[in-house]
């Protein structure tokens, strides 16, 4: 089956979860290109539309695969070739994109919403599924905190906690991380910083960290905590996407139930004295979520819409 994938390319490359899963994809027979979009807001969006359809022109895909309410907005412009459109959350929580975001559902074959919260937002009336996306289960996330600090030339005595996303994302909400360790009164403790990092690095940092710290405004499936989960890191959140269910049960996990700087503090002095790895990688496997998993129930969607 040959898979079209669209999504935005503004950023010099696509998302390494949407690689990632196009990977997956790969290994279980599909034949994958890929669209990368340019442009922003609806306008930019759209004006890749004459490009799009030289592409699937060339290409002829069965299937056209769109991450992000607005790229499965502009691959539904075309009616030759059947669209599957996975939303992702900032589509959705967004109420500007919504709107845009309810046009794709309308017009597309199939949608994928990747929490429960979005889905019940977004609150469509047909030819959907609840899937998360999933994440590569590989070697390099059972090493262990002391070999992973030394291969990042990090101290194998100080404190870090990992934030989960970079410090000027707004919506990642980094003040209330800053604040949450402060109260910790402990001037050794790092917080560290996600951005700029290769994925073999991100990997060795949530090896690394004492604890993972997540305080978002919003969010849709978070991939970062998945990949928290498979390299075993104690998790500290917000309510927030559906993070609680993926760490619900995981012993040395913790969400909190309100935003307060000092209830954070709090779970997060539990989590740093967790010992060992976390059952998360475990937690991930027993719901279906390695790449491998997700990718076969995407074949079924593709396989359905084409029967359709």
């Amino acid at each position: 089956m040959r898979i079209l994938v669209v999504a935005s390319h503004n950023q010099g490359d696509f998302a390494p979860f949407i690689i990632e899963q196009a990977q997956a994809l790969e290994a279980v027979g599909c034949i994958i290109d890929f669209f990368g979009v340019e442009g922003k807001g609806i306008k930019g969006y759209l004006n890749n539309l004459s490009a799009l359809k030289r592409k699937i022109m060339v290409f002829q895909p069965d299937v056209v695969h769109a991450h992000y309410g607005l790229s499965g907005l502009l691959a539904c412009m075309q009616r030759k070739v059947p669209v599957v459109v996975t939303f992702h959350g900032s589509d959705i929580n967004d109420p500007r994109v919504l709107r845009f975001s309810k046009r794709a559902m309308r017009l597309s074959a199939w949608n994928v919403f990747v929490s429960r919260k979005t889905l019940e937002i977004a609150h469509p009336k047909r030819n959907y599924t609840l899937l998360p996306c999933g994440v590569n289960m590989n070697g390099s996330q059972q090493t262990d905190r002391e070999e992973a600090r030394e291969l990042l030339g990090l101290s194998v005595d100080k404190p870090y906690v990992l934030f989960a996303g970079a410090f000027d994302v707004e919506v990642k909400n980094a003040p209330l991380a800053k604040e949450t360790v402060a109260l910790l009164n402990d001037s050794t403790i790092e917080l560290l910083e996600l951005k700029g990092y290769s994925r073999k690095e991100v990997t060795l940092l949530m090896c690394a960290a004492d604890a993972f710290l997540m305080t978002s405004f919003t969010e849709g499936s978070p991939q970062v905590i998945k990949e928290a989960l498979a390299c075993g890191c104690p998790i500290v959140s917000v309510d927030v996407g559906d993070v609680k269910e993926r760490v619900d049960g995981v012993e040395g996990c913790y969400v909190s139930t309100t935003r307060e700087p000092l209830e954070l503090a709090g779970l997060l002095q539990k989590a740093m004295t967790f010992e060992g790895k976390t059952k998360g990688r475990e937690k991930l496997l027993a719901n279906g979520l390695d790449n491998c998993m997700v990718a076969k129930h995407l074949m079924e969607i593709y396989e359905f819409v084409c029967r359709k």
